[in-house]
């Protein structure tokens, strides 16, 4: 089964698409509000993507240690982020 995060975001490059038709667009949008609808977003996704922001802010810090940017870079790595 589809993520349903994965899904919402590929829902909203498809309303963003210039190319696409407004057809697709309106298709696109509805099939969003009915995930949304449903509850099926969940918190975890939400956590996920946090705590991923703040290892590559850890990396991206030049007053980090280098242990803790290896380490930060490892656990981006195990979520599949790197």
């Amino acid at each position: 089964m589809s993520n349903p995060g994965n899904v919402a975001r590929g829902l909203k490059a498809a309303i963003s698409n210039p190319n696409n038709s407004e057809e697709a667009k309106e298709r696109a949008q509805d099939r969003l509000r009915d995930i949304e609808e449903s509850g099926n977003l969940d918190s975890r996704e939400a956590h996920e993507d946090s705590v991923a922001i703040g290892h590559k802010a850890t990396l991206s810090n030049p007053n980090t240690s280098e242990e803790a940017k290896e380490r930060s870079a490892q656990i981006l790595e195990e979520m599949g982020r790197s």
